[in-house]
């Protein structure tokens, strides 16, 4: 047989059909059938318990998990709007004028929120920040409001 010839191709066209044909029978027969039906079975509702919290100490635990976790604290003297041209004139020791007059109170703010108000203070030849003024939720909500 060459692979020229068409009764060639023919026969493997019915072999592989007379395959397919045997294969789709024996997936047929009734012994792979049972194999494949199974009977059903039972199925109920889970049960899970509450997950509501029991007792008052709940959430006090909740605070504690972020306790640890770092947050950006900026205190901020004052602020000011320049044009560019004048800050490219900037050199060592010229003066920028901010909007914050001297000794009025400083902002502290946490991750961009205002939390506090302060005044700047030297310790061991470094600047902090003593808080006079702690901003509270009410108040903080009024500053929104403003804005």
């Amino acid at each position: 047989m060459s692979p020229d010839d068409p009764s060639s191709s023919s026969d493997e066209q019915d072999a592989m059909a007379a395959e397919w044909a045997a294969a789709l029978a024996e997936s047929k027969s009734p012994e792979v059938a049972s194999e494949v039906q199974q009977p059903a079975e039972q199925v109920s509702p889970a049960s899970f318990s509450s997950f509501a919290p029991t007792t008052t100490n709940a959430a006090g635990n909740d605070i504690n998990m972020i306790l640890d976790i770092p947050v950006q604290l900026t205190v901020e003297l004052g602020r000011t709007r320049i044009p560019i041209k004048n800050i490219l004139q900037l050199a060592q020791g010229s003066v920028v004028e901010l909007d914050a007059l001297a000794g009025e109170p400083m902002d502290v703010l946490v991750n961009g929120y205002l939390i506090a108000q302060g005044e700047v203070v030297v310790v061991n030849d470094k600047f902090g920040i003593r808080l006079t003024d702690i901003v509270t939720p009410s108040e903080r909500m009024r500053r929104l409001s403003k804005l």
